[in-house]
C-alpha cells in the first residue's frame, strides 16, 4: 500500500471529490483527518473508513477561520501524531452574472478557495517543515473551464488563485521536502457538476451529450479519475513532482 503510515487530512471531505480521495487514501493505507463544514457529514464518511479498517478521526471545521483551521491541525497532530498529507479540497460555488453578482455570492467563493486554501497551506507547512517531510495538492477547477461558461467570474478568480499559488509554494517548500502540487479536474460528474446542470434546468443525460464533444477520450470523469491521481501525489512515486498544475480532463 502506497500511504501505510502516513496521515492524510482532507478539507471538504465529506462528499464529491473529496469523498473519494478519502477512500482511495484509505485502500492506499493512510489513516484520514476527514473535514467538513458539518460535524455529522465527517463523520458519516469517517465511518465509511473505518469500514475498511482504517483509522478516521472526523473534524467539523470553517477553512475561511484560521483560528478553527489552527484547532483542526491540533485535533490531527494529537490523534496521529503527525500529518504527512494535505488535501485542500473545500470548495463552494455561487454561480451568478456579474450585473446580479452580489458581495457575498463573491466572498463565499473566494473566502471558502483562496483563503481556506492560505489557511490550510500555513498551518500544514508548519508540522511539515519540522518533519522535512510533506505533500500538499491542491485542487483546482481548470481557468478556463472547458465550456467556459459564463456567471463564473467569481469561481473562475478563485481557482485561477490557487493555481497561481502552487509554482511560489513549491519553490518555497521545496528546501523542506515538501511536494506542492496542484490538481485541476473538469467534466467529472460529481454532486456539484449535478447541482450545477440542474440549476440550468438541463438533466445530466443532456449535459453530458453537450459536453461530450469536448473531451477527447469521449466520456465524463469519475471521482475515481481524480483520487487516482491524488493518490499518485501522495506518494513516494511523485517524490520528483512539484510546482505542477495537472488537468484530470479527459484530454489536453
Amino acid at each position: 500500500m502506497r500511504l501505510a503510515n502516513k496521515t492524510a487530512l482532507i478539507t471538504g471531505a465529506a462528499n464529491g471529490l473529496g469523498e473519494g480521495i478519502a477512500l482511495k487514501f484509505a485502500q492506499e493505507g493512510a489513516n484520514l483527518v476527514v473535514n467538513d463544514l458539518s460535524f455529522l457529514a465527517a463523520e458519516d464518511i469517517a465511518e465509511k473508513i473505518k469500514g475498511i479498517k482504517k483509522k478516521a478521526v472526523p473534524i467539523q471545521a470553517d477553512v475561511t477561520k484560521a483560528d478553527e483551521v489552527a484547532r483542526m491541525f491540533e485535533e490531527a497532530v494529537s490523534a496521529f501524531g503527525r500529518v504527512d498529507i494535505l488535501v485542500n479540497n473545500a470548495g463552494v460555488r455561487r454561480d451568478s452574472d456579474i450585473h446580479a453578482m452580489t458581495e457575498d455570492q463573491w466572498d463565499q467563493v473566494v473566502e471558502t478557495q483562496m483563503k481556506g486554501c492560505f489557511n490550510c497551506v500555513q498551518q500544514a507547512q508548519k508540522y511539515m517543515t519540522r518533519e522535512s517531510y510533506g505533500k500538499i495538492i491542491i485542487i483546482a477547477s481548470p481557468v478556463p473551464s472547458g465550456l467556459g461558461e459564463p456567471g463564473q467570474v467569481n469561481y473562475s478568480a478563485a481557482n485561477a488563485a490557487l493555481a497561481g499559488m502552487t509554482v511560489p509554494l513549491a519553490m518555497e517548500l521545496g528546501k523542506y521536502n515538501i511536494n506542492v502540487n496542484c490538481i485541476a479536474p473538469d467534466f467529472i460528474v460529481t454532486q456539484m457538476t449535478r447541482d450545477h446542470v440542474r440549476n440550468h434546468d438541463m438533466f445530466l443525460d443532456d449535459y453530458k451529450k453537450a459536453v461530450l464533444a469536448h473531451i477527447p477520450l469521449r466520456r465524463m470523469g469519475k471521482v475515481e479519475d481524480v483520487a487516482g491521481v491524488a493518490a499518485f501525489l501522495a506518494s513516494e512515486e511523485s517524490s520528483f513532482v512539484s510546482g505542477q498544475v495537472i488537468g484530470v480532463k479527459g484530454g489536453p
